[in-house]
């Protein structure tokens, strides 16, 4: 979970006086917000269903130098999943929604995005990375809902610095919780635009090869509900059941590679708790794998300022970290689904980098164990802001932590 509630205005200040280029963050624990959207769920009633063949032409054409091709191989969801090893979230940036069309994505401080940032990540070890992306504020209105073609080509232009370099990519739809909200009463009409977004988003990647995986909900959920951050309710997590199912289907729908593309659905929120993974369905489909966000154990992750806060990791809550990976070897593992952590993370607490190293040390080696990649949040900030999960100094492409980014790839060392 992820996100503090900055409005536009709040979000430019905070650009203008942090020199350490983050800026709004996403928390997986707390109330979350999306600033700057332009379309909701509430304006596009009047309008009919959409279609993979409603969308328009130019959208699912990229520009020539933007192409790329691949093989999708014929091997297992469980094997394609053990080539992934630990990753990085390039987050606060395409998933920035302060700002109008292309300038979103530095919108909350961060620098634009190059292919020297991302050369940087995988030569330091990295062979996975997850794009946020927010879509919303980015497509029209309906049926069509067409994504604006700049807006897509700067999202493959990144995807492409990454593809380039070998690595395992996990492509999202990320802060649409202004239209996307699964209850009953607004279903119909987010399960009409989900449709619609995925189906563009699938036609124009529909030709890579299976490094590129699409991650098809970030932590859906109703805000500001009583149970946002606790599994949601039963009805609640039947639409999210609807919604995995109906982004596997319009993805398979596109056909050529993305006929078995490995897709990854979640669970209401990303919730990593036992009692959600257990209610959440699974779709019927050979290449699938879940996604679940674990903040894990939060008085150490996070700032909750309270009495049982932790600044040291001196391995007194090792069973939560144990009761994480078994849940997903339980519900997932042992049933020949493979399952992702694609957010984790703790925050810096006053230059704490060798607990943190010891911490993230216990997690990672209980994923490998389990077979479990896990990706790290990655907001931008580690001096200043409201989170403080950055280990990438984006401007210099130095790492703010070494300890830390070490500690990750010694975990994942060949033997």
């Amino acid at each position: 979970m992820k996100k503090n509630l900055l409005t536009k205005a709040a979000a430019v200040l905070l650009a203008v006086m942090m020199l350490s280029g983050c800026g709004d963050s996403e928390s997986s624990a707390g109330a979350q917000s999306s600033a700057g959207s332009t379309a909701s769920a509430e304006s596009m009633t009047e309008t009919a269903e959409s279609s993979a063949d409603s969308t328009a032409d130019s959208q699912s054409e990229p520009a020539k130098d933007l192409a790329r091709t691949g093989t999708v191989r014929d091997i297992t969801s469980m094997e394609l999943v053990a080539e992934m090893k630990v990753g990085w979230n390039l987050g606060n940036s395409l998933d920035a929604t302060s700002g109008e069309g292309l300038d979103a994505e530095t919108s909350w401080g961060n620098p634009k995005i190059t292919k020297e940032m991302i050369d940087a990540v995988a030569a330091k070890g990295f062979n996975l990375i997850r794009i946020p992306v927010t879509w919303d504020g980015h497509f029209g209105d309906g049926p069509d809902y067409t994504i604006d073609a700049a807006w897509l080509d700067r999202v493959q232009e990144v995807v492409n610095y990454a593809y380039d370099n070998d690595m395992y990519i996990l492509l999202d739809s990320h802060h649409e919780e202004r239209w996307r909200i699964p209850d009953d009463e607004h279903i119909e009409e987010v399960d009409k635009i989900h449709r619609a977004v995925w189906t563009q988003i699938a036609e124009r990647f529909k030709d890579y090869g299976d490094h590129l995986v699409f991650d098809g909900l970030n932590e859906p959920r109703v805000k500001g509900s009583k149970a946002e951050w606790n599994g949601g309710t039963e009805a609640e997590r039947r639409c999210i059941d609807r919604l995995n199912q109906s982004f596997v289907d319009v993805v398979r729908a596109t056909g050529g590679n993305n006929e078995k593309r490995l897709l990854l659905v979640t669970t209401y929120g990303c919730n990593s708790e036992d009692k959600t993974m257990k209610d959440t369905a699974v779709p019927k489909d050979d290449h699938i794998a879940f996604s679940i966000h674990a903040y894990t154990p939060y008085g150490f992750t996070y700032h909750p300022m309270t009495t049982w806060e932790l600044y040291e990791w001196d391995g007194s809550q090792e069973g939560a970290i144990d009761d994480l990976f078994r849940n997903l070897r339980v519900n997932y593992i042992k049933k020949g689904i493979p399952a992702l952590i694609t957010e984790f993370g703790a925050v810096n607490k006053d230059g704490n980098d060798a607990e943190v190293a010891k911490w993230v040390t216990y997690y990672l080696e209980s994923a490998k164990t389990s077979g479990v990649p896990c990706v790290w949040w990655d907001n931008g900030c580690y001096r200043a802001g409201s989170e403080l999960f950055g280990i990438l100094d984006r401007r210099n492409l130095s790492w703010f932590s070494e300890p830390v980014v070490d500690a990750m790839m010694k975990v994942y060392e060949e033997a």
